[in-house]
């Protein structure tokens, strides 16, 4: 059994990442006793983001910057948020033939992440 999950983020910028995980995506942060390290939680969401100043930009890693599917009860209330802050997004809203209304975005590290919600049956 899986009880959690927690992803694992190499950031270039901790502070900057911080802040739009908290501005944009609504996340609480959370010092982790390494100054290096941060945790940022949502709801059952949590990332651990360390400062990796030189490590391989996201950008760089093709289809491997897409590192989380967030299911969300509010697709659309989630999608106006990160419009409103001016996030790109890099698919719009789609209702997809696996029954999921969905849409990806960028972060301001480079990362990928879809955010979706489970269309009822048809």
């Amino acid at each position: 059994m899986i009880r959690s999950h927690m992803y694992v983020l190499a950031v270039p910028d901790l502070a900057r990442s911080s802040a739009f995980y908290r501005d944009v995506l609504g996340f609480s942060i959370h010092e982790m006793g390494d100054p290096g390290w941060r945790m940022y939680s949502r709801d059952a969401c949590r990332i651990m983001a360390g400062e990796c100043r030189d490590a391989l930009p996201p950008s760089q890693l093709g289809d491997h910057s897409y590192y989380a599917y967030l299911v969300v009860d509010d697709v659309e209330a989630f999608h106006q948020r990160v419009v409103d802050t001016h996030v790109e997004i890099i698919k719009p809203v789609t209702n997809e033939p696996w029954r999921m209304r969905e849409f990806g975005i960028r972060t301001v590290d480079g990362h990928r992440i879809m955010i979706g919600q489970e269309l009822p049956p048809a």
